[in-house]
Order: structure tokens, then sequence, then C-alpha cells
């Protein structure tokens, strides 16, 4: 399944116009600009499936990770959401952050993790 996926996506990245603008490579994340491409794969996409559900797992992993390690007494909260907050507000605070370009450009070269939380604490920033 994946191979066909794989060849099916080399052979639309062959006709122009109808290049894909997802790259499967992107799941590796090395930037915040990867995690960008993947949490913002429209849902024509073939992998929109599995980008979602990667974008989720890597924003819930940073937010438990950064809410693990927070000390309320000693270590300062970067992302303050509200109870309320879902894995889509999530995704749809990071993407927002991330495609406001004019901004953030400077940034997109840092590392995943680094964007998701200065996504998610632009969304939901600390007092």
């Amino acid at each position: 399944m994946r191979i066909a996926s794989i060849l099916g996506a080399a052979v639309v990245g062959l006709w122009p116009g109808l290049a894909l603008a997802f790259d499967m490579s992107d799941f590796t994340l090395k930037t915040t600009e990867d995690l960008y491409q993947v949490c913002s794969v429209p849902k024509s996409d073939p992998v929109y499936s599995q980008a979602l559900s990667f974008c989720e797992g890597f924003l819930l992993g940073v937010v438990s990770y950064h809410d693990a390690v927070v000390d309320r007494e000693h270590l300062k909260p970067l992302i303050c959401y509200p109870k309320t907050a879902t894995r889509d507000d999530a995704i749809a605070a990071f993407v927002s952050w991330a495609a406001s370009r004019q901004q953030n450009t400077k940034y997109m070269n840092d590392p995943p993790v680094k964007g998701a939380v200065r996504g998610l604490a632009h969304k939901w920033p600390c007092s």
C-alpha cells in the first residue's frame, strides 16, 4: 500500500499543474517548515489522513511534554491553552501562525518543536 502511494505521488508529480504540494519526506520533520507542510496538507491530498494523524500526534507530544515538565512553582509555562482547546484548535493555531510568513519566516528553519511551541504560545500566551 505504501509503495503504491509513493508511486502514485511520483506519477502525479511528473504532470505539470497536478503536482502535490506535499512531499513524503516532510514526515521527517527536520524544520518548522516541514511541520507546517504536514499540518497544512489539503483534504484532497491522498496522504491527508496520514498527515493529519502525524500532525496531531506531534503537537500532542509537544504539549504533553510541555505540561509534564512545567513545574508551576519553578518553571514558567510557555503555552496557556484553555481546558476546552481541542487538537483541531491546536492544529489551526499552529498553521495560522506558520502561514503568516511575513512575521515568521525567520523561524521556519528552526526545529519543529520550537515552531510548535511558538505557534501555540502565540495563540495561547501566558500572562
